[in-house]
C-alpha cells in the first residue's frame, strides 16, 4: 500500500480490501506497515455507498481478528458480499462506492435513554439472544428513542419488549 495519512489508512485498506477479493477471490493479506492504532484489537464497521445511498454495512461489535487492519479487511469483505439487504458488490460498482470505517470503542452497559446521545453514541440493543446495533452520527436519526427503535427493528425484536442497552463511541474514517 502506499503511503496515506492515519485518516486516509482504514479507508484505503477497505477500498483495497474489496478490489483485491473481487479480482482474486481471497482476502488482502494484511499490509506490511500498519500505523500503530490500527494494531490494537477493535470492533470495525465498514459501510459502502453508491450515489450517497446505503450499498452495504457489516462489522464486529467485539474484535474477531488480532488487529483493526485485519478487521478492516473482513468487514469491507463481507459489507460488499454478505450484507443480506443487498446483492453482492460487482467490480464495475468499485469506481461508484465511497466507504468509511468505524472503529468502536468498548461497549457499556446503560440503563436509560437519557444516557445516550446520537451525535456521540452509537447503541446496542439485547433481548433474548438477540442483538441490534446503530452506529452514531446516521443521517434522520436525531433522538434516542428512534436509534433504540431502530436497533430493536435490525435484531427483529418487537417495539414493546424490554432490552438491555449498551453504548459505544467510534472514532470515524472517511464520509459516511
Amino acid at each position: 500500500m502506499i503511503s496515506q495519512s492515519i485518516e486516509e489508512f482504514p479507508v484505503k485498506l477497505a477500498e483495497a480490501s474489496i478490489q483485491h477479493f473481487l479480482t482474486h477471490k481471497e482476502f488482502l493479506p494484511a499490509p506490511s506497515e500498519v500505523p500503530e492504532e490500527f494494531r490494537q484489537k477493535a470492533g470495525v464497521f465498514v459501510t459502502l455507498k453508491k450515489n450517497g445511498e446505503l450499498r452495504g454495512c457489516i462489522g464486529t461489535v467485539l474484535p474477531q481478528t488480532d488487529s483493526v487492519a485485519l478487521e478492516i479487511i473482513q468487514n469491507a469483505v463481507s459489507s460488499a458480499t454478505k450484507d443480506p439487504r443487498f446483492s453482492p458488490v460487482i467490480p464495475e460498482e468499485l469506481g461508484t462506492l465511497s466507504y468509511s470505517v468505524d472503529v468502536l470503542g468498548k461497549p457499556e452497559s446503560i440503563h436509560s435513554l437519557r444516557e445516550l446521545n446520537t451525535e456521540t453514541y452509537g447503541v446496542i440493543v439485547t433481548y433474548q439472544g438477540k442483538q441490534g446495533l446503530l452506529l452514531p452520527r446516521l443521517e434522520g436519526i436525531s433522538h434516542p428513542k428512534l436509534q433504540v427503535d431502530i436497533a430493536k427493528k435490525k435484531a427483529g425484536i418487537a417495539p414493546w419488549e424490554r432490552v438491555a442497552l449498551e453504548r459505544f463511541i467510534v472514532k470515524r474514517y472517511g464520509s459516511h
